[in-house]
């Protein structure tokens, strides 16, 4: 399988980690929005983070939706997974070129600015569940690193990243999650600290060849990590004209017939993975007429 997540416990489950391989899954993004690096990046960065945090969801028909609204030139992306390993998103302005950031990386903090990092559950409740948090630095990581903190009083690691070719695919992409349980000690912690504070970083461990259950090994060494599961991971958007068709005959008579009256046909797309569905006149009066 090309991209996939591990899902592992260590320190007799006092320890939960994800680490997910998703070069396949930021690649069908970035060719969907023909992306810029620095958007690929961040966007990707979000992709493998929702996909390691829709796995945490209970129920197979249960939705994550991870939201940012900022003020860079980006604006803002969300991302959408499920617990099965589903996972599809979007930047709201893809085209944004930056200079490096003074480490020479893609400055994917200042394309996506100050702004706010919504986590939303839809668990099949009659309102779901929403945790909000400013974002600290706009790298993403660190982001949901304080948001577990503060919104979910879970203290956690996140690593992410990204790492583009020349000719602006993906070469790498990636991250994991490591997540200390209310019973953890000290001492589980503080070789927990030990291990994070020599670790490269997820796309230097990519290249030097390192799998998803590997990297993982290397977090929680001297834990006793044990592998739990794995699942594959895919890029993919549930649209299809069907589901397009419900929401424009939401929208009600009066605004379709208006748009009957300009006797031409309309294009709507769907945000998610860029594509277009065409509704002749012919067809939206027959939507009208439901």
């Amino acid at each position: 399988m090309s991209d996939y997540m591990v899902r592992a416990t260590a320190a007799n489950a006092q320890i939960r980690a994800f680490a997910c391989t998703t070069k396949g899954v930021v690649e069908a993004a970035r060719a969907a929005h023909n992306s810029s690096p620095v958007v690929t990046a961040g966007l990707g960065r979000l992709l493998s983070a929702g996909l390691m945090m829709g796995s945490m969801l209970k129920g197979e028909q249960e939705l994550l939706t991870l939201q940012i609204r900022s003020d860079g030139p980006m604006r803002g992306m969300t991302v959408t997974a499920d617990a099965l390993g589903n996972v599809k998103g979007y930047a709201i302005v893809p085209d944004v070129i930056l200079p490096a950031n003074e480490l020479g990386k893609l400055d994917v903090g200042g394309a996506v600015g100050p702004g706010v990092l919504s986590v939303i559950k839809d668990l099949g409740l009659k309102e779901p569940y929403v945790g909000q948090v400013d974002l600290q630095t706009g790298e993403i990581a660190e982001d949901l690193t304080y948001y577990f903190a503060s919104s979910e009083q879970v203290p956690s690691c996140v690593g992410l990243g990204v790492l583009m070719e020349k000719d602006n695919t993906v070469k790498q992409a990636g991250g994991f999650i490591v997540q200390l349980m209310p019973s953890c000690g000290e001492d589980v912690i503080a070789v927990l600290e030990e291990n994070i504070g020599r670790l490269k970083s997820v796309t230097t461990m990519f290249e030097e060849g390192l799998t998803p259950w590997q990297m993982l090994q290397v977090i929680l060494e001297g834990l006793e990590p044990e592998q739990t599961d794995t699942m594959e991971v895919r890029f993919h958007c549930n649209c299809d004209k069907k589901r397009v068709e419900k929401a424009l005959v939401s929208i009600g008579r009066e605004e379709l017939e208006s748009m009957i009256a300009e006797g031409r046909d309309i294009e709507v797309n769907c945000h998610f993975c860029n594509t277009n569905y065409t509704f002749t006149v012919e067809e939206l009066k027959a939507l009208c007429e439901q």
